[in-house]
């Protein structure tokens, strides 16, 4: 079960990492995008179809380009993530229970 939600993590990592190269960048192309990231192309490939399909970025003939929306998105992201990181933590077991008492 928490191997599952690491890989979700690591993905939208990914997926983040993708979209500030785009911020940063824009317009740029999948194989500019791998070899900063690090990342294989099919890999970089999924997270610029999500990010399109959340229209955080959309394809130009020169690579991808941010839309609008990604500003927004970018700004409301810290507030996000903290209070996902809130619900984490809350989930937390406490160190002094023993298992099986």
């Amino acid at each position: 079960m928490i191997d599952r939600l690491e890989r979700e993590v690591d993905m939208l990592s990914r997926h983040f990492q993708v979209l500030e190269l785009v911020l940063e960048n824009e317009p740029i192309g999948i194989v500019k995008m791998s070899n900063e990231t690090g990342y294989e192309h099919h890999e970089v490939r999924y997270s610029l179809r999500v990010l399109e399909e959340e229209q955080l970025i959309e394809p130009t003939n020169n690579g991808a380009i941010a839309t609008d929306q990604a500003s927004e998105f970018v700004a409301d992201l810290d507030e996000k993530l903290d209070t996902v990181s809130d619900k984490l933590e809350d989930m937390q077991i406490g160190t002094e229970l023993e298992v099986g008492h």
